[in-house]
């Protein structure tokens, strides 16, 4: 018998897995019974608007992972034409949460995926979203992490047009 065969895993109502122990604001698990932060749910329905508000909300707040969370649920709604899009988007906060994890290669690859999903959207730049800043800023991060190695905290994205343009420090 496999230890997994033997865990009882928390599941939702449909019998998936999930793990519903609180987490960190970096969204790593927690101990049971520990006071975490506030998950998405997993039923989480927003206008795109309202998703890319709440993701940027969520990342001036230094929170990525439940970002990526809001990103990942538009992602999953999203039409077929803008899948990739919003994936994009939403490796790009996981990027930031690896980089602020301490994970600075899978950050790397994270930003350099997501700069790639969404650069053929540059043109349309859909939702207000900056896209062309973001995959420069993408580019960069990548760069920087590799280059530098070091530790990358401060990095930021803005999602939407205003006050501090996405940047990776040089």
């Amino acid at each position: 018998m496999s230890r997994l065969s033997r865990t009882n895993r928390d599941r939702d109502p449909t019998g998936r897995p999930r793990n519903a122990r609180p987490r960190d604001a970096l969204g790593r698990p927690l101990p049971p019974g520990a006071t975490g932060v506030p998950t998405t749910p997993d039923d989480l329905v927003l206008t795109a608007d309202e998703a890319l508000d709440e993701a940027q909300r969520l990342l001036d707040a230094g929170r990525p992972f439940h970002a990526h969370e809001v990103l990942e649920a538009a992602w999953k709604a999203a039409p077929d034409q803008e899948r990739e899009f919003w994936r994009g988007l939403a490796q790009l906060a996981v990027g930031l949460t690896h980089a602020r994890r301490g994970n600075l290669a899978g950050a790397a690859r994270l930003f350099t995926r997501a700069a790639d999903r969404i650069a053929p959207y540059a043109g349309q730049c859909p939702y207000g979203v900056p896209v062309p800043d973001l995959v420069r800023f993408g580019r960069q991060a990548a760069e920087m992490l590799d280059r530098d190695g070091a530790a990358a905290t401060d990095l930021t994205a803005r999602l939407r047009p205003g006050p501090g343009s996405p940047r990776a420090p040089r």
